[in-house]
């Protein structure tokens, strides 16, 4: 696609998404990104619905085109506090951690 003219913040109440719960947008994560092969990719899936589901917001922009295409562009936001707590917790101390945490890496 020619003549590219950035991304557009959407502002969900005004948008298709308006409606969107932490469950769905739980749900949009896990059906957009959950079947990419990797387990440094699903890894990063989980990360991401548990961002959501803790409370951090999710950002979506409106990539645009001359020609007047357009694609959605969605991402968590800076990590909430309730996560931030959680990842420490689920990281532990050397000498307690029985999980190992990973954030993964984004396809």
């Amino acid at each position: 696609m020619e003549g590219y003219l950035g991304e557009f913040l959407v502002h969900l109440p005004d948008s298709e998404f308006s409606d969107y719960t932490s469950i769905d947008w739980a749900i949009y994560f896990i059906e957009m990104y959950g079947q990419i092969d990797g387990e440094h990719h699903k890894a990063w899936v989980l990360d991401q619905v548990a961002r959501i589901l803790m409370e951090t917001p999710v950002i979506v922009n409106e990539a645009r085109w001359t020609g007047g295409e357009k694609e959605y562009r969605v991402r968590v936001d800076w990590p909430s506090n309730e996560y931030i707590e959680w990842a420490k917790e689920m990281r532990g101390s050397p000498e307690t951690v029985e999980y190992s945490y990973d954030e993964g890496t984004p396809p």
